[in-house]
């Protein structure tokens, strides 16, 4: 069985089994409180996730989607530095460990893993949930506010999830420099909206300036060819829909769409794409149409038609975020 596959299947088992038990009200309820106050204005000594009802409800609606967008941020990492992996991991603000089962979806093995969190109780449950990953279950779980007084012990990679919106920009400012400093790569991820994408150029100008290499999604470490406030630069994870995410969101669609925002980069050297299908391609009758961000620090939109040959067939198949051309 694929790997990822493997993992995501192991992941949403685990989480299945901990609404056993839970009323399905109560978890409704909860995830619409969360979701309502979680990613506003809230001090990081201040949790929101109070206590193992929250967490459960929040993990098993949320983990799989941060998991399936952080899986994606890592695999196009992983292809820019085909010859590498992470010896060790820290993941910043990591709550119950959805980027811990992205790392271990994209590379192979054993690995120290570190989890950093304020929340107690996202803590806790995350540890008991990789109890159901062989390759999870030495990680370490540790309190630590996540703000001025981070440090963070040199590690190979670093990842940053769904963790910068919670901040004051001057934290957001020093937990990248921290991750910078102690880290031979760092990937982080933000929701797919404008404000995501701000803070996500923000992060990546710091990267560049501490001495790193984009590795994706960008393909080259100049400045962002989008004009400030006319676009933002985001991509999409399928993500297979649980009972409790019909029930709190309705619909009858078997999945849904998570949107994100992500910047991968390296002290090593990459190989980033000569460019990346930046929307979703237009598949129209003999042609296909796509935009592109390309090395030369460029937004572009192709044309590929039938004449194009085997290219044409490559195009109807190729997705949002997907590098191009495609790999012979």
């Amino acid at each position: 069985m694929n790997v990822s596959v493997s993992v995501s299947e192991t992941l949403r088992g685990a989480l299945t089994d901990l609404l056993d038990g839970l009323p399905p009200k109560q978890a409704g309820q909860a995830v619409e409180r969360l979701i309502a106050n979680y990613r506003g204005a809230t001090p990081t000594d201040a949790p929101i996730l109070r206590d193992r009802a929250d967490v459960v409800a929040y993990a098993a609606y949320r983990m799989p989607a941060t998991f399936e967008a952080v899986r994606s941020a890592l695999e196009a990492f992983a292809d820019a530095v085909p010859d590498w992996s992470p010896a060790g991991h820290v993941d910043v603000g990591g709550g119950t460990g959805a980027a811990t089962w992205a790392v271990s979806s994209t590379w192979d093995g054993t690995r120290p893993v570190t989890v950093l969190d304020w929340a107690e109780p996202a803590l806790a449950l995350g540890r008991e949930i990789a109890a159901a990953h062989p390759a999870l279950r030495g990680a370490r779980w540790q309190r630590a506010r996540i703000g001025t007084a981070l440090g963070l012990d040199p590690t190979d990679l670093v990842t940053v999830s769904y963790v910068l919106n919670e901040l004051a920009a001057p934290d957001r400012a020093v937990l990248v420099d921290a991750a910078a400093s102690a880290a031979q790569a760092v990937v982080i991820v933000e929701p797919g909206t404008p404000d995501g994408y701000a803070r996500v150029i923000e992060a990546r100008d710091r990267l560049i300036a501490a001495g790193f290499r984009i590795a994706a999604p960008c393909p080259h470490s100049a400045a962002c060819p989008i004009v400030p406030g006319t676009d933002w630069c985001h991509f999409s994870a399928r993500v297979s829909r649980s009972s409790l995410h019909r029930q709190v969101k309705g619909g009858s669609l078997p999945y849904e769409d998570e949107k994100f925002s992500y910047v991968a980069a390296a002290r090593f050297p990459v190989s980033p794409v000569s460019s990346r299908v930046v929307r979703r391609p237009q598949i129209r009758k003999g042609q296909v149409l796509l935009d592109l961000c390309e090395a030369e620090e460029r937004l572009s939109r192709t044309t590929v038609t039938k004449k194009h040959g085997d290219l044409y067939r490559a195009a109807r198949d190729a997705g949002w975020g997907d590098a191009w051309p495609p790999a012979p």
